[in-house]
C-alpha cells in the first residue's frame, strides 16, 4: 500500500483557490440502531472522546455499549428528526451556504465547505475535493466555542491524520475556540434578547440556565481548559444581559457512566430549582452552534419535563444561534480574522483596491 494518496491532475498556472471547512461533531445517516451503531462506534472509539485502556474500553464498548446503546438513541433521535435529515447536519450545511455568502458580499473569492468530524461527510473526504478542486490554502474552523481535546484537538488530530497521507500538502490554518469573542457573545445575547420580547423577562425568583456539554472531571485536573472557557463565556453572557449572580446558573448535562463529571449537572439543577419553588426557567445551552440530539431532545424535551414534574411552571428552551444573521456574521468576522495574510479579494472588488493601496503606502513609508 503506498504511503501517500496519488495526487489529482494539476495545471501550471492554476491560481490558487483558498477553502474554509466548518466540521461539527457528527450525526447518524439515520436514526435507526445500525446507523446508531456505525456511528457510536466511530465516536466511543476515539482515544480522546473516552480516556480509558485501550483494551478495557474496548471489551465495554463493543460487548456492552454498542449492543444496549444504539436502539435507545435511535428513539431519541427519531423524536427530533425532520424531513431534511438530522438538524445538526441541515443546520451546519445552512451555515455554510450563509457564510459563503456573506464572505461573497465582502469580496472573498473561497470556498466555503462542512465536514462532520463522526459520520459524513467526513473531514477527509471534503480536504480531498477541496484539494482536487485546487484549493491550496484550508482554513479549519471546529464548530465548538469552548476547546476542549475531545472536541477541537479530535479536528486537529484527523486533520493531521489527512495530511500524513498527503505528498503536496495544501497550508492549513485552524480556530482554536470563540468562546469570549465579541461577535459571538452579542449574538448569543441577542438570542435571549429576542426571547425575552415574546414571552417578557425573567421575573422575582426566575432563573436562566446555561448547560454546557459535560465532560469527565478528570479532564479538568488534568490541564482541558474547557471547564473554564465555559464559565468566561457564562460570565460575559450575563454581564451582557445585566444579570445578577443570583439569576442565571452554569450547568453541564449529558453525563455518562459513573465517574464524575463537571458539576453542577443540569438534570438534578433542574429538578432541585422545581421543588424549590422556582417558577420559571428559560435554558440556554452557548456552547453548541447548532441544535441537535442534546438540546432539543435531551434540553428541550427532558429537561422541561423533569422541571415540569418537580413543581416549575413555566420552561422555555431558547434555540441554538443556527442560522441567525448576527450569528452569521459574527462567525464571518472570526472567519475574516484568520484569513490574514490570504488574499482571497476579487482584484477588483473596492476593499480589496484599498487594502491593496494603504499596503502600497506603508510599503512606500518604510523604504
Amino acid at each position: 500500500m503506498p504511503r501517500f494518496q496519488p495526487e489529482p491532475p494539476y495545471r501550471h498556472g492554476t491560481p490558487a483557490g483558498t477553502a474554509i471547512v466548518l466540521v461539527n461533531l457528527g450525526t447518524p445517516e439515520a436514526p435507526t440502531a445500525p446507523a446508531l451503531r456505525r456511528y457510536l462506534k466511530q465516536f466511543l472509539s476515539d482515544p480522546r472522546v473516552v480516556e480509558i485502556p485501550k483494551a478495557l474500553w474496548w471489551l465495554i464498548l463493543n460487548g456492552i455499549i454498542l449492543n444496549i446503546r444504539p436502539a435507545r438513541s435511535a428513539a431519541k433521535y427519531a423524536t427530533v428528526w425532520t424531513d431534511e435529515g438530522s438538524p445538526l447536519r441541515v443546520h451546519t450545511e445552512r451555515q455554510a451556504k450563509l457564510l459563503k455568502g456573506w464572505l461573497g458580499e465582502r469580496g472573498h473569492r473561497v470556498e466555503v465547505a462542512w465536514a462532520m468530524r463522526y459520520g459524513q461527510p467526513s473531514v477527509a473526504a471534503v480536504f480531498d475535493r477541496l484539494k482536487a478542486a485546487g484549493n491550496r490554502r484550508i482554513l479549519v474552523v471546529p464548530m465548538y466555542p469552548q476547546y476542549a481535546a475531545s472536541t477541537t484537538a479530535t479536528v486537529v488530530d484527523e486533520a493531521a491524520r489527512w495530511l500524513l497521507q498527503t505528498r503536496n500538502q495544501p497550508e492549513m490554518r485552524f480556530l482554536r475556540n470563540y468562546h469570549d469573542d465579541d461577535g459571538y457573545l452579542a449574538a448569543l445575547a441577542a438570542s435571549v434578547e429576542r426571547h425575552w420580547q415574546q414571552v417578557g423577562r425573567l421575573g422575582d425568583g426566575d432563573r436562566l440556565l446555561m448547560s454546557f456539554h459535560g465532560l469527565p472531571r478528570r479532564s479538568l485536573d488534568l490541564g482541558d481548559p474547557y471547564f473554564c472557557e465555559c464559565h468566561k463565556t457564562g460570565r460575559l453572557l450575563a454581564e451582557r444581559l445585566g444579570l445578577r449572580d443570583d439569576q442565571y446558573q452554569i450547568c453541564f448535562q449529558s453525563r455518562f457512566g459513573k465517574a464524575e463529571w463537571l458539576q453542577p449537572y443540569t438534570a438534578p439543577t433542574l429538578h432541585a430549582w422545581g421543588q424549590a419553588g422556582v417558577r420559571r426557567v428559560d435554558v440556554i445551552c452557548p456552547g453548541f452552534s447548532a441544535d441537535c440530539l442534546e438540546t432539543l431532545e435531551e434540553i428541550a424535551q427532558e429537561g422541561r419535563d423533569d422541571f415540569l414534574a418537580a413543581g416549575g411552571q413555566a420552561y422555555h428552551y431558547i434555540p441554538a444561534l443556527n442560522e441567525a444573521p448576527d450569528w452569521i456574521a459574527a462567525l464571518g468576522n472570526l472567519v475574516e480574522r484568520h484569513l490574514g495574510g490570504w488574499e482571497t479579494r476579487r482584484a477588483d472588488d473596492p476593499q480589496a483596491l484599498a487594502a491593496s493601496a494603504a499596503a502600497a503606502r506603508k510599503h512606500g513609508a518604510t523604504t
